[in-house]
């Protein structure tokens, strides 16, 4: 079987566990990475960029080793090859458990929970929940469930699309450690350079794609188009940016603004502000629709690519 084939039997697979299994609660294959480059971390960390690179290089490229392994073990079965990849997909994406941690905060806000909203938002980002009311968690909830479509299904896909399943496991291994240690903290500042500005680096065609498809699959094309392009570069993030302003303008709402980090307060610019309105509580399952059908146009993108790719090559 063609590696094409393979790639996108097994990503369709893949996504459909993701779909009807979700993340598992236990033992679940990127806790186990994060258990491991904390471990890496213990030995090397120093307040330096040159050791932070070496655990990023170390991290990552274990990752992507263990793939490429796997991938050689089973290369002379399609099935194998097929059911590898599936695995690897549904390990690597994340997309219902996003859905569901995003309803399950608009619901608690539908029904006047403020306080259960604020108990739930630290499973979705890393937002100060007692510094936001309900209008502030709802915006807070929209903008990570752009960003990590971003992060969480389409990155992965392109990288599997290119690489197989070593780009799979090297993407979400670069993903988790910019989570880890890419913060502007006083202990990752200098040591999460490299882990920061590598995975701004392997965002980007992800964060891009996903902008293009939540234009295509949004309520508002052009206003998606219009937002993208007037107020993406605003935003601190160069992959964040243009996810945000696309489902912004996609969903009619602003996004952006003023927040808090670990008792850092950020003033980020206002994302479709001119033709947003203020995000409500009923935008939440808006965005989450918004990203399901990202993330199956996604799929079927990334596939057909690899499927032209490879028809190139064999009649080149």
């Amino acid at each position: 079987m063609r590696a094409d084939r393979v790639f996108a039997y097994g990503a369709t697979a893949g996504l459909l566990g993701d779909l009807l299994f979700g993340d598992p609660r236990r033992g679940h294959p990127v806790a186990a990475f994060g258990r491991a480059a904390t471990a890496v971390e213990r030995v090397l960390w120093r307040d330096h960029r040159g050791w932070g690179t070496l655990h990023t290089a170390v991290c990552a490229g274990g990752a992507v080793t263990l793939g490429a392994l796997a991938s050689r073990a089973v290369r002379s079965s399609p099935a194998a090859s097929v059911a590898l990849t599936g695995v690897a997909v549904w390990a690597v994406v994340g997309g219902t458990s996003l859905g569901r941690e995003a309803r399950a905060i608009g619901g608690a806000l539908a029904a006047g929970d403020v306080e259960g909203a604020r108990e739930r938002l630290p499973h979705l980002c890393g937002r100060d929940p007692q510094a936001l009311d309900a209008d502030g968690i709802a915006r807070a909830v929209v903008e990570s469930v752009a960003e990590n479509t971003s992060d969480a299904v389409v990155g992965a896909l392109v990288w599997g699309a290119v690489a197989g399943v070593p780009g799979l496991l090297g993407f979400r291994a670069v993903n988790t450690l910019d989570a880890m240690v890419g913060h502007k903290s006083p202990r990752y500042r200098r040591y999460g350079w490299a882990a920061a500005r590598l995975d701004d680096l392997a965002g980007w065609p992800g964060a891009r794609l996903t902008a293009v498809l939540a234009a295509l699959a949004g309520d508002d094309t052009r206003g998606a188009v219009r937002a993208w392009r007037a107020d993406a570069g605003r935003h601190p993030s160069p992959n964040a940016g243009p996810v945000e302003a696309s489902f912004a303008g996609a969903l009619g709402v602003r996004l952006g603004g003023t927040l808090s980090y670990g008792g850092r307060i950020e003033h980020r610019p206002v994302l479709n502000g001119d033709a947003g309105r203020p995000v409500a509580v009923a935008d939440v399952e808006r965005a989450v629709r918004l990203s399901r059908r990202v993330g199956v146009l996604a799929l079927g993108v990334c596939a057909a690519a690899r499927v032209l790719v490879n028809g190139r090559r064999r009649t080149a």
